[in-house]
């Protein structure tokens, strides 16, 4: 059953005056939005049945970028995932101001604040010797992908989606990983390669599980690195860290 169309207008103007600047939306975040909304809503229907190769080549991008921009329009709530399967994605697409994150009464007399506190999610993690050391921290001194315990000599810092594919260096793209992990990789997504480690019994069900699990925390950006401030300084050796460890 099809809705009324909305006014493409308005749905436009709300996207670039709320949604945006609210969820902090990469431009591959916007593309792959768009795109779905498109084919979706503004075509008068509220659920959109899509693989992730035919949202890549109509954004005109990689699949590796296309799928995690889904996963963090999801855990935003900017798609609610009905349905996932071989045969694709079932999503309900929904326009801004039917997103909690954007909804005027929830924005009210504070303005359009943005969901992150205090951390550009599309930041260079790179840039700094200490944002590379808060990459390192996060993992608790583990591998992201083998848990291996890792030592200044052998760890280094891995994309998620590789640079190829336009994977940037937000610390949602960035994991401390062994030298071995980052060689043994290369260019299968993170989500691959978590599963061949556990083929090649390098990882239990339960640590696969819970792998995969964090690489949807870190694409939606709720595993950010511990910063250094007044309150929280950088942990020194042999202290914990004061954020909690990975779920």
């Amino acid at each position: 059953m099809k809705n009324n169309k909305p006014d493409a207008a308005q749905i436009w103007k709300q996207l670039e005056d709320l949604l945006v600047p609210r969820l902090r939306l990469s431009i591959t975040d916007r593309a792959v939005y768009s795109h779905l909304l498109r084919h979706s809503r503004l075509e008068g229907r509220t659920r959109l049945r899509f693989s992730i190769a035919w949202l890549a080549r109509g954004a005109r991008l990689s699949t590796n970028p296309a799928r995690w921009a889904v996963r963090r329009l999801i855990a935003n709530g900017a798609l609610r995932l009905l349905e996932r399967s071989k045969a694709g994605h079932v999503v309900e697409v929904r326009l801004p101001d039917e997103i909690r994150a954007t909804r005027r009464r929830s924005i009210g007399r504070r303005g359009a604040r943005p969901l992150s506190r205090g951390i550009d999610f599309e930041a260079d993690f790179l840039k700094s010797r200490a944002l590379r050391r808060a990459i390192h921290l996060r993992e608790r001194g583990r591998c992201f992908y083998c848990l291996r315990r890792l030592t200044p000599m052998i760890r280094c810092l891995d994309h998620v989606v590789p640079r190829v594919s336009f994977g940037s260096n937000s610390y949602r793209n960035l994991v401390s990983c062994c030298l071995l992990c980052n060689s043994q990789k290369r260019d299968r997504s993170a989500a691959d390669f978590l599963r061949w480690l556990y083929r090649h019994r390098r990882l239990t069900d339960a640590e696969l599980t819970a792998r995969l699990r964090a690489l949807d925390a870190l694409a939606s950006g709720k595993l950010p690195p511990p910063l250094a401030t007044t309150a929280n300084p950088l942990p020194r050796k042999n202290r914990p860290p004061l954020h909690p460890a990975n779920p």
